[in-house]
């Protein structure tokens, strides 16, 4: 399985990763640039990859977490989402009904939807499965030129983390983020700050624990909006029928004053 290793102490934030992911994606550069200066995190439909400020001087880059137990994949009720066994969380647009669910599970609020179109999907990073699948590293590993991101098997990349910290522990927090939180994630940390302003929840439970409350309120509300909607129908066919009724009163009482007449 592969994975991601972000060394933030050595990230300036010049954001060629994020400009390589618009280019691979083929999204609008300036729709990117919108989006960066309008959305809180920089994250949206058009930029699935984005660089915050963490702490004085320090930079982060932020996208989906490829979690070893997804939280947006247990969430979804058609199976539009998927852990494949190289490691991209990966999404399918035909299986998806807009549900959204996906959104409200993810404990990184990574997921994004595509509002402003007629038919929307979702959108968020696949770790370039496309490239991976061709035997090259994401985009975002090639074009970072500060040697901040790695790629390569999780293990090997979890080990060198380990390295750094343990042959610089004045440098660096003694502790990779992603290593075991929510199950574990494909994006792996080091850094000499918090990354808690990047997204990380103080409390990191398990998937099941976020996702439960989620999948097991969906029949309730399912028959709650299907009541509603039955309960609705009656109504205005009530009203139509009333209506009729009074209609077809006031056409006989019409009829009958002009026999009188």
């Amino acid at each position: 399985m592969f994975a991601i290793l972000v060394d933030v102490t050595q990230c300036v934030g010049c954001e060629r990763c994020v400009d390589a992911c618009v280019k691979t994606k083929d999204f609008s550069p300036i729709q990117a640039e919108n989006d960066r200066a309008t959305t809180k995190d920089g994250l949206s439909a058009h930029r699935l990859t984005t660089i915050l400020k963490v702490d004085s001087g320090r930079f982060a880059k932020k996208s989906c977490m490829h979690c070893l137990e997804p939280s947006c994949e247990a969430a979804c009720l058609v199976g539009g989402l998927t852990k494949l066994p190289e490691g991209p969380v990966v999404y399918d647009p035909d299986k998806c009904i807009g549900c959204r669910y996906c959104m409200l599970a993810c404990p990184f609020h990574i997921p994004r939807y595509e509002w402003e179109k007629t038919v929307p999907f979702m959108q968020k990073c696949d770790m370039c499965y496309d490239r991976l699948k061709d035997g090259k590293q994401p985009a975002c590993v090639e074009a970072c030129p500060s040697n901040v991101l790695q790629f390569g098997e999780r293990k090997t990349m979890l080990r060198i983390a380990h390295d750094r910290i343990k042959a610089n522990p004045q440098r660096y927090i003694n502790k990779v983020w992603g290593e075991n939180e929510f199950g574990g994630t494909s994006i792996l940390y080091i850094s000499d700050v918090d990354l808690h302003k990047l997204g990380w929840p103080e409390e990191a439970g398990p998937i099941p624990e976020l996702t439960e409350p989620l999948i097991s309120k969906t029949p309730v509300i399912g028959l709650s909006v299907a009541g509603s909607l039955l309960g609705l129908n009656w109504i205005i066919r009530r009203r139509d029928k009333l209506m009729n009724g009074e209609e077809n009163s006031e056409i006989d009482g019409a009829e009958k004053s002009d026999e009188d007449q």
